[in-house]
């Protein structure tokens, strides 16, 4: 049971990072799990057979979330965008007893507020400041290499930390639709048997994984050092990040025209996404 319910979480965690404007690291708070992933990243060769027992599952369950359930998703986006919105509101908010817990006992000083503040006011102005960037052309040369290996790095940051998708920063830096596009095609060119297609697109996805990985493990361990050192003022920061999704969510939904039956079954959604988080949470 615990093995399904583990999987089941990082299913819920990739289809966030699969969908621009969802933080995968929020939902990795909202479930309780954030810690502990963030631990056995930094420890993989310290405690490998650990870290591994502990990451395979949710692992398991992101791949499955990107490469099914994100599509699933991405038609519920098109065809009931607020309702959709407000199911990922839902899980969010289903997590915050838990990110509150962190915090229990710390009292709280002008510090903690004011950082709280400015990460909330970040995010909030990343969204609105931040418009999406023009496609960019993937080539094989080695600057075009190297940007890549820094988008993945980049991308890979925002992943882990919550509150920032990093699918929208790929967006906003014109490469979501490149990236996106370069994976379904090297899948259709495996599927097609056209090997030659596939190893050149693989040119342009390795650079990109490479950065992933290095930016997965760099600020994994800046954030457990930041945990061991500021705790109260590192969860500050995090519940600050967290409690900005909604608004960020809601500011990348339309609300004009909503009717009562909208309204209503987005009503529905919140609470079955709060109940999901909170269960999920235990």
């Amino acid at each position: 049971m615990r093995l399904i319910k583990d999987i089941l979480k990082g299913a819920v965690i990739g289809v966030a990072n699969a969908i621009p404007g969802v933080s995968g690291g929020t939902m990795m708070v909202s479930m309780g799990i954030y810690d502990d992933i963030i631990h056995c990243i930094t420890h993989l060769f310290k405690q490998f057979k650990e870290s591994v027992k502990t990451l395979l599952p949710y692992f398991v369950g992101m791949a499955l979330g990107i490469v099914g359930l994100a599509y699933f998703i991405k038609a519920l986006y098109a065809n009931v965008p607020f309702q959709t919105s407000m199911l990922f509101i839902g899980l969010i908010l289903g997590g915050l007893p838990i990110l509150t817990g962190k915090l229990k006992g710390t009292k709280i000083k002008a510090p903690h507020i004011l950082v709280f503040l400015a990460f909330f006011a970040a995010i909030i102005c990343m969204q609105y400041f931040g418009g999406a960037g023009r496609d960019v052309s993937l080539g094989l040369d080695v600057f075009s290499l190297l940007l890549l290996f820094l988008v993945g790095v980049i991308a890979s940051a925002t992943m882990v930390i919550p509150g920032v998708s990093g699918s929208m920063m790929l967006m906003i830096l014109g490469y979501y639709n490149p990236i996106i596009n370069s994976i379904t095609d090297f899948t259709s060119a495996l599927a097609a048997g056209d090997f030659q297609k596939a190893l050149h697109i693989c040119g342009v996805l390795i650079p990109f994984g490479i950065g992933v990985v290095v930016g997965i493990f760099a600020i994994a361990k800046l954030i457990e050092i930041l945990l061991k050192k500021y705790e109260a003022l590192t969860y500050s920061a995090i519940m600050g990040l967290v409690i900005s999704s909604p608004v960020v969510i809601l500011m990348g939904t339309a609300l004009a025209g909503l009717t009562v039956g909208t309204i209503v079954t987005g009503i529905l959604a919140l609470a079955a996404g709060t109940g999901i988080a909170l269960c999920l949470g235990r």
